[in-house]
């Protein structure tokens, strides 16, 4: 990834001056204790994510606008502090009224609408879980998870319901009610969202809250068995409010939008929680992805700071960065991307679409918010995920036979990622499986407990952090350990490449060979012609030991619904092993 040039800043010609100029500094007088002093807490002590995100600022900030919301039709909707903070109370004074005790679980099942970001805020409020699911799911993962995490409460639409929930209803053996959203016929055995909302009173006393109350549950799927429900608790507002002014730079005044679905973690502590206690307004946009429809809401909104996707980067640079140069945008300022590694093309095409470099950064569902990151500040290496942000220990690790784990020192020497212990957005517990739980975790031999990714790293001379892949997806091929990103970047820089997944394929000399998948860009055909440019591509950058042995054209990668490759079920399907679970693989697109 060196041979990428390094992308310097002069952080006097930022529109803005960055939260964080300096990192290293930042790190260095960061406490935990004096994030906390940030925010407010409860009148009567403790802490609670809706008093922090919403009716804390009522008294002061009551008419800014909290949420913009962006319907589908173009319909463009305010709604202040004020009135969110009303709405959610009519929310959590619904669940009182229902019978809801605090600690039971509150699914949603919603697109980006309004009533997603009341209740789930009427719901921590009232003490209760939220658990947003995923709108494009089908009735089977919609059953596994409710009834994992036993939801008493869904509020949904009359259309997934009767499509998604009908069908598993008699399943759903823990459910009491559910809240349908919107006018029309009510389908059996549901109740009116509005009738509901309309009959509860517009104020409510925020109980007191203890910050290790469960608050929101978030579902992660593994290369096997059943999803895995994580527990993040109230405390994690913390790490929501400063992760959001240090990793997306998010600044009062800001219009912010988050592209993520609020059914994936990123749509809920970024697309909901962060924002709204850092006091931005939030924009909500209905409306699935379009690239010429995305630049203009990116004008029109004057969008500050934009949190994207890889994928949603990958089909824009696809549409051509003419597109993009056909919009002016100059209020936007700094362009975030998660979901899986941005390639280092990805990157230097924010800056030639936007004139932005785009900043990659790291986290997963477990880790409940953003612990590595390129900042505002910093100097970007393409490819790289970037640094540790403040409060976060980070290394890559080895484990050692006795089980421990011991930090690497060396630069560039591939391990395990890993974070010490106890940052507030850490997951307290998978619900209901301590033992997978506790796999999740080590001693070190540094005397530290450390929590392991499972994704394989490496540090550079400079602390920067280089994905190399997931622990099951590296490849051993004659003696070398290869990370499937670094040779998909490479591919990618072909200029009729749109994606490509890389696999290790048993091989009785070499253990396994590099095969990879590719799907190209409209007008570049499939063939040997092809076959042969990207090979000599790969083996000019990468070596021959490196470079793949194999490549196959595909129309589309099987990715999840949030956007990630599934090399796992790409070998899978070249083995013809099990494919395991498919919960949240994105339907393939009809041809």
């Amino acid at each position: 990834m060196d041979r990428w040039p390094v992308v310097e800043k002069d952080l006097s010609t930022l529109a803005r001056p960055p939260v964080v100029a300096d990192l290293d500094a930042e790190r260095a007088s960061f406490t935990w204790e004096a994030a906390r002093a940030r925010l407010d807490g409860l009148p009567g002590g403790g802490l609670n994510i809706a008093w922090e995100a919403v009716h804390r600022h009522v008294a002061a900030h009551g008419d800014r606008v909290a949420m913009r919301w962006v319907g589908k039709d173009g319909t463009v909707v305010d709604i202040t502090t004020a009135e969110l903070s009303r709405r959610a109370n009519r929310f959590s004074n619904a669940l009182g009224a229902l019978g809801v005790s605090p600690g039971e679980r509150v699914f949603f099942l919603l697109g980006r609408v309004p009533e997603l970001v009341e209740g789930v805020i009427g719901t921590l409020a009232a003490r209760c879980v939220a658990s947003p699911l995923f709108s494009a799911f089908g009735p089977d993962p919609i059953a596994a998870r409710i009834t994992i995490g036993e939801g008493v409460v869904l509020v949904t639409t009359a259309s997934l319901y009767r499509k998604k929930v009908a069908p598993i209803r008699d399943r759903l053996t823990s459910l009491r009610h559910v809240l349908i959203v919107g006018e029309g016929e009510l389908p059996e055995g549901t109740t009116s969202f509005a009738e509901v909302m309309s009959a509860a009173p517009d104020t409510f006393e925020v109980p007191p809250t203890d910050p290790e109350d469960m608050a929101l549950l978030h579902f992660t799927s593994g290369t096997t068995g059943k999803p895995k429900g994580a527990v993040h608790v109230h405390q994690a507002v913390v790490h929501h409010a400063a992760s959001g002014r240090f990793a997306l730079d998010l600044q009062e005044g800001d219009v912010y939008w988050c592209t993520a679905d609020p059914g994936w973690v990123t749509g809920t502590s970024y697309g909901i929680v962060s924002p709204l206690v850092n006091g931005v307004t939030l924009l909500f946009y209905e409306a699935e992805f379009d690239a010429e429809t995305w630049y203009r809401t990116l004008q029109e909104q004057r969008v500050n700071v934009w949190y994207t996707a890889p994928t949603a980067v990958r089909m824009m640079m696809k549409a051509g960065a003419e597109l993009a140069r056909r919009y002016a945008l100059p209020d936007l300022r700094f362009v975030a991307s998660v979901g899986e590694p941005l390639n280092p093309e990805g990157v230097m095409w924010g800056i030639e679409a936007f004139g932005l470099p785009i900043h990659d950064n790291w986290w997963q569902t477990e880790t409940g918010g953003i612990v590595i990151a390129n900042l505002a500040c910093m100097p970007i290496r393409p490819g790289s995920m970037g640094r540790p942000l403040p409060g976060i220990d980070a290394a890559v690790v080895r484990r050692e036979e006795d089980g421990r784990v011991t930090p690497i020192t060396d630069p560039d020497e591939q391990g395990e990622l890993a974070l010490v212990v106890g940052w507030p957005s850490m997951m307290r517990a998978y619900l209901h499986e301590e033992a997978r739980y506790a796999k999740c975790f080590a001693e070190g031999t540094d005397g530290r407990r450390w929590y392991l990714s499972g994704d394989v790293a490496k540090v550079d001379a400079d602390g920067y952090f280089w994905f190399v892949g997931r622990s099951d997806d590296v490849i051993k091929t004659s003696g070398h350990l290869i990370g499937p990103f670094e040779v998909e970047s490479v591919l990618m820089e072909h200029p009729g490449v749109a994606e490509v997944g890389v696999i290790g394929k048993p091989d009785p000399v070499a253990m396994e060979v590099i095969k990879a998948f590719v799907a190209l860009k409209p007008g570049y055909e499939p063939g040997e012609a092809m076959r042969r440019e990207l090979l000599g591509l790969a083996r000019k950058h990468l070596g021959a030991v490196v470079a793949p042995k194999e490549i196959d054209f595909l129309p589309s990668l099987p990715k999840t619904r949030s956007g990630k490759i599934l090399r796992r079920l790409l070998k899978a399907r070249e083995l013809g092993l099990p494919e395991g679970d498919l919960s949240t693989l994105e339907p393939e697109p009809v041809r």
